[in-house]
């Protein structure tokens, strides 16, 4: 029997049985190109075109696709991409309509009966001397009327490794069937999106406080929005939109994030809340797997587990970490930026609002399908926000568990200068054994102690005056190299260290470092250490 490290290289294979080959993802022609949109003023729907987002997006993948390779090459190794990206298989090669399709025998009438959904992402807006601009962004898409036992046997031979479904509680049972409900949807390709129905909201997210988190009621605003153009080839949108402002507080003389409900009409399903952020303040920009709930990325049969069967857990205490944020940072803005795919993004969304301060919220769309997209991905949503928003403090939170982050959040700060007001990273492979992928933290030497930290416990990040700056906790040693690593077999554990504030410098410990120079068999031994 394959380890279930190797099974997981094999699972877009298993893909290719159960559903017919998915088509690359397809991009719109560069042959007429467009400029880059200004990010800070949106122009009326009259000028958008569809290309723009995507020619852009476009642009950001030829410019990064070398990365994983780079990475490869420099340990010495060919073994997959996402093995050195810290990103699991079991995310990559879901299905999309024509192949769902097929392999559920649907005909085309029966296509066309089936009611639409709206995948609709919470968006933020920015204020321009146009007024407020809304970015409208999601999926359209069918859900086809699958019987509980194929989701059963989609579920058991593509998510769950190591047991079987039908050996879990049913109510994971149910959660792995209903998961797997949502990938296998048919994308409504170069669709119109029905009107968007815009109107204060009262609540969202959990915080304890009154309303919940993440902002406050909106004093005006209800309005019908129609997007100015159909949805991409894989039933994606994604469009900054002006709106009216029928009462709503400019974004130049308020500090306070006003929420509006979003509501796409003539579908099942499409409501979201909209965050109007003001030009001035601060945005928690956050990942959510392995920083916020426990997820195990690193360890391919947890991972498959907390994803796609068990109940969504939070990571220790740190719930409390963001609700302290929300009430003692006066009107802060939560943003969660993950690069888990479009198809699998109701029940984080359901897991933050439940758990945590509501937000906006940016995940994978669907033509970002491959290891070399997602790497870049987040880069590109990143670059996004900070210049929607140029007068805005940026507090970035993640883990070391992900190659795209410890390059790209240190990078934020030197592209953007005075813009990241904190970066604060959990250690993984300090507070999790099962954690045995290296990370760079090469990114970091040039910026300033007082502007990060490596942290082990949520607890780390407690009285620390972020508002001005202070964003390391002396007492907890950082010993970082500057290079790579988390290593294993303890290799390169006499590298030089920086210390830590605090006057440190011992190597030793959860941060002891590790050389560049690793052995493929050092390398192998270590992501695949259940091989026979």
């Amino acid at each position: 029997m394959y380890s279930l490290a190797l099974r997981s290289l094999l699972l877009p294979a298993s893909l290719c049985v159960l559903v017919a080959a998915t088509p690359a993802p397809k991009l719109l022609s560069d042959a007429n190109p467009v400029a880059p949109r200004d990010p800070t003023i949106t122009p009326s729907p009259v000028e958008y075109h569809p290309s723009r987002t995507w020619k852009n997006r476009r642009d950001i993948l030829s410019d990064l696709d070398g990365d994983v390779n780079s990475v490869l090459s420099l340990l010495g190794s060919d073994i997959p991409s996402y093995v050195a990206s810290g990103i699991p298989n079991f995310f990559q090669g879901f299905p999309t309509g024509d192949a769902v399709q097929s392999s559920l025998g649907i005909n085309d009438a029966q296509r066309a009966a089936l009611p639409t959904n709206v995948l609709n992402l919470d968006p933020y807006a920015n204020f321009t001397a146009q007024g407020w601009n809304v970015r409208f962004h999601g999926n359209v898409y069918k859900q086809p009327n699958t019987s509980n036992e194929t989701l059963q046997k989609f579920a058991n031979d593509l998510f769950i490794y190591g047991t079987s479904l039908s050996d879990l509680p049913e109510s994971q049972q149910a959660q792995a069937r209903n998961l797997t409900a949502e990938i296998f949807v048919l994308q409504q390709a170069n669709s119109n999106v029905s009107t968007i129905h815009l109107e204060p909201a009262q609540s969202q997210g959990s915080n304890g406080q009154p309303g919940g988190g993440g902002g406050t009621t909106a004093p005006g605003g209800t309005q019908d929005i129609t997007l100015p153009y159909e949805t991409t080839d894989e039933g994606d949108f994604d469009v900054f939109v002006p709106i009216a402002s029928n009462g709503l507080l400019d974004g130049n003389a308020t500090t306070e994030v006003q929420r509006l409900n979003t509501f796409v009409t003539n579908t099942t399903l499409g409501n979201s809340t909209a965050y109007l952020v003001p030009n001035e303040g601060m945005t928690v920009i956050s990942d959510i797997d392995d920083i916020l709930r426990v997820t195990k990325i690193y360890e391919p049969e947890q991972g498959l587990l907390n994803s796609f069967a068990r109940p969504f857990t939070p990571w220790q205490n740190m719930p409390d970490i963001y609700r302290n944020w929300s009430t003692s940072l006066p009107n802060m803005h939560f943003h969660y930026l993950t690069t888990t795919p479009e198809q699998v993004t109701r029940n984080y969304m359901q897991f933050i609002y439940s758990t945590y301060p509501g937000g906006s919220f940016d995940t994978r769309p669907l033509n970002f399908s491959d290891v070399s997209a997602t790497l870049s991905i987040r880069k590109f949503l990143l670059v996004k926000i900070f210049e929607t928003f140029p007068n805005r403090k940026f507090i970035l939170v993640a883990d070391t568990s992900n190659s795209d982050v410890m390059r790209d959040y240190p990078a934020m700060a030197t592209e953007f200068p005075g813009q990241v007001q904190c970066i604060f990273l959990r250690n993984t492979t300090a507070t999790d054994p099962g954690d045995r992928f290296p990370y760079d933290t090469s990114g970091f030497k040039g910026l300033n102690q007082k502007s990060y930290m490596f942290f082990l416990n949520p607890d780390d990040l407690t009285n620390l005056d972020i508002a001005n700056g202070q964003c390391y906790n002396q007492t907890i040693a950082q010993n970082l190299t500057f290079g790579y690593q988390g290593l294993p077999l303890g290799l390169g554990s006499d590298s030089a260290v920086n210390g830590s504030a605090n006057g440190s410098k011992s190597a030793a410990g959860p941060f002891a470092s590790a050389q560049v120079g690793l052995t493929f068999f050092a390398f192998l031994s270590a992501v695949f250490w259940q091989v026979l």
